[in-house]
């Protein structure tokens, strides 16, 4: 157990959280238990329990988060992957908020429709200056990308990927983001 915890309510509301998004990240939805995340915090079920009322709502609270995504008004298309990779691997790392999102995305309607949101309103939105067309499908098709190298990287643990700097991904997905973003549609 932690033995240095907040003691003011947001203080240990932050801390339950940090622990929540760190169990829901490597174990997933369904192998996470209130006793695991309480023991990672430092405090007695209980206290979950009371800020959060059940698993789900620990869930929810753990994986709503505000992505921000730099502003690419002006960046090149072949630019992209440089700017966004960077981002979505400090989201996507082990101890990234997306994590536990993308582990509980197969199994849980709630975790699914909040990834489905930071794609829509998000990704897609900050995507759409650099398209000539069809913003939310380009989107897609990278934010697809993202999330099989994610699960192929941090759920699967594929070693090549695993092993990978982040400049090496970001030097093979540049060509490939320019490709979605830029391509005239033909069919």
């Amino acid at each position: 157990m932690n033995s240095v915890r907040p003691r003011d309510a947001e203080g240990t509301k932050a801390v339950i959280l940090g622990a929540a998004r760190l169990q829901f990240g490597q174990h997933g939805f369904d192998r996470t238990t209130i006793r695991s995340v309480a023991a990672a915090a430092g405090v007695d079920p209980a206290l979950v329990m009371h800020y959060f009322r059940t698993k789900n709502g620990l869930f929810e609270a753990a994986a709503t988060l505000d992505v921000q995504l730099p502003d690419l008004t002006g960046v090149p298309p072949g630019r992209v992957a440089a700017v966004l990779v960077p981002v979505f691997v400090k989201l996507w790392g082990p101890d990234g908020p997306l994590l536990p999102l993308l582990r509980a995305a197969t199994s849980n309607p709630a975790a699914r429709d909040m990834l489905i949101a930071i794609f829509s309103e998000k990704v897609a939105p900050a995507l759409g200056p650099l398209t000539p067309d069809r913003a939310q499908e380009r989107a897609a098709l990278i934010g697809s990308h993202l999330i099989g190298v994610a699960v192929a990287r941090h759920i699967i643990g594929l070693p090549v990927l695993e092993a990978m700097p982040d400049e090496t991904l970001m030097v093979w997905l540049g060509p490939v983001f320019e490709h979605y973003l830029t391509e005239p549609r033909t069919a």
